[in-house]
């Protein structure tokens, strides 16, 4: 087999990691709310109805902004039915995903949960563009943010939280352009009113932070040109725009699966260069920057006869993929692209948190658990903080039918503040392992302090209720680094972690 190679220079750089780009997503969708992060009769909930349990997991796990409360949920939702006392609130239909919510979890609880995760847990909410407009945005704004003195202000005080809730980050909606979003609309009415909302949101907070909604997929019959009719209206008011993206292994295609970020990738430099388009169009110094709030390795064609069967039930089992091996490999690559494109994507919500598309798993009433994802996202949280340095791999090739020629070898690297290096990187390769060879220029680098792999005999192992610790990262043996040189071997089709210090 034939040596991948690339070179590091501290010289040579993308950009400086943003924290909230290993943020996560909770929508009111099967489980994720309910038995998920709360359940008030589980043997672990606080006085909050919170499981400590999924707490402890979520901290491991390190997440940052928190999108909420959906998602396709968000456009037909009434942020008045999320506050108050929980035995006042009211059922409603949940026409996205035909269930019943019962509002038991609410805006409140939302914001208790992010600070019992820690400082590093931002809000980041959504607003309902779909049936409602500017008028229940800004009532949401005044009643989570105002301090005191008002009518919402001081019913959200009446409602036992007196404190703002001081969120910063909002999404102007959810997938407008989808025909499947309750609202949905064109691209010119969607502009519009999110030009009217962030307009009217800046006149209460001049500082907010807001998102306006791209295309939910680079397939979408509209995509680049939704985005630049949207950006006509909206590119002096709002900071990021959505891309969403999934990935799943059709039809036994795993080489095809295992080359999914070179979609993604192309996804993301394709609306960076609408984005640029339209700021030159308009004359403007200002870049608009990237929030790729929906990501994540799900087999959406079993989905459809999940929801159409439903006959309005309170938070029934859906869309609980269970991980294998090979999906934690395809899910580690696309964070590797997320990264390697941080000076752009400044957030990113893996969808979703908790036994939705998720990383943790959680049994009524039993047991939580790590799925095979959750490995390579705590991994990436926690040693993928600083800047990028830029890999042009030099790789062998394979040929895929969905995304061409594609590399053997995908690979960034993060320096942090005190010198040291991670390389992630990941083999597609299916049955061979492949040599690596990384030339260091410029960096005090001496030693490697670990090589963590993901990988198993048993491609299609997963972790589950029966078995939860059944696939975890392993150590590598034989990685070295001699001369300025690093060398190592990578497992087939495996996720691998190189820490240099």
């Amino acid at each position: 087999m034939s040596t991948a190679r690339f070179t590091l220079d501290p010289a040579f750089t993308i950009g400086t990691v943003d924290p909230r780009l290993f943020g996560s997503f909770v929508e009111h969708l099967g489980r994720c709310v309910y038995t998920g992060i709360f359940e008030p009769d589980h043997p672990s909930a606080d006085e909050a109805g919170l499981r400590t349990d999924v707490l402890d997991l979520v901290r491991e796990l390190g997440v940052t902004a928190i999108r909420y409360p959906g998602g396709n949920f968000v456009s037909g939702y009434k942020w008045e039915d999320s506050v108050g006392p929980a035995e006042d609130r009211p059922r409603r239909l949940d026409l996205a995903w035909r269930t019943t919510e019962s509002n038991r979890f609410g805006l409140s609880e939302y914001i208790a949960f992010l600070r019992k995760i820690g400082p590093q847990a931002e809000p980041m909410m959504a607003v309902n563009l779909g049936t409602r407009g500017v008028a229940e945005a800004i009532e949401l704004q005044e009643y989570a943010n105002h301090p005191s003195g008002t009518a919402l202000s001081d019913l959200r005080a009446e409602h036992g939280d007196k404190d703002p809730f001081g969120i910063r980050l909002w999404c102007l909606g959810n997938e407008m352009d989808g025909p499947w979003q309750t609202g949905h609309k064109t691209a010119e009415e969607y502009g519009r009113i999110a030009a009217e909302t962030a307009r009217a949101m800046r006149q209460i907070d001049k500082d907010v932070e807001l998102v306006a909604c791209g295309s939910s997929g680079q397939g979408m019959d509209t995509f680049a040109a939704w985005e630049s009719t949207v950006l006509q209206e909206t590119y002096d008011l709002v900071d990021h725009i959505s891309l969403h993206a999934y990935y799943e292994e059709h039809d036994g295609d795993r080489d095809s699966f295992l080359a999914s970020a070179v979609d993604m990738e192309s996804f993301i430099e394709n609306v960076v260069a609408t984005c640029d388009h339209v700021g030159a169009r308009l004359k403007s110094k200002k870049k608009i920057n990237l929030s790729f709030d929906e990501w994540n390795v799900w087999y959406m064609t079993r989905t459809d006869a999940e929801v159409s069967a439903l006959d309005w039930p309170e938070a029934p089992r859906l869309l609980e993929d269970v991980y294998s091996v090979t999906d934690a490999v395809v899910f580690g690559s696309l964070l590797i692209a997320l990264l390697r494109h941080a000076d752009r994507v400044k957030i990113a919500c893996l969808a979703q948190l908790v036994n939705v598309i998720a990383p943790i798993m959680t049994e009524p009433g039993g047991a939580a658990w790590r799925q095979t994802t959750f490995f390579p996202f705590a991994q990436a949280a926690e040693y993928g903080r600083g800047e990028v340095l830029d890999v042009r791999v030099d790789s062998p090739t394979y040929d895929t039918e969905r995304h061409g020629t594609a590399d053997l070898l995908h690979a960034t690297a993060v320096r942090a503040e005190d010198g040291t290096v991670t390389v992630f990187a990941v083999n597609r390769g299916q049955s061979e392992s492949l040599p690596l060879e990384v030339a260091l220029n410029g960096l005090e680098l001496s030693a490697v302090t670990e090589h963590s792999v993901l990988a198993d005999a048993d491609p299609d192992a997963r972790n589950t209720l029966t078995d939860p610790e059944r696939v975890a990262p392993h150590a590598a043996t034989g990685t070295v680094l001699e001369d300025g040189v690093l060398r190592a071997t990578l497992e087939p089709l495996s996720w691998n972690v190189i820490r240099l210090g």
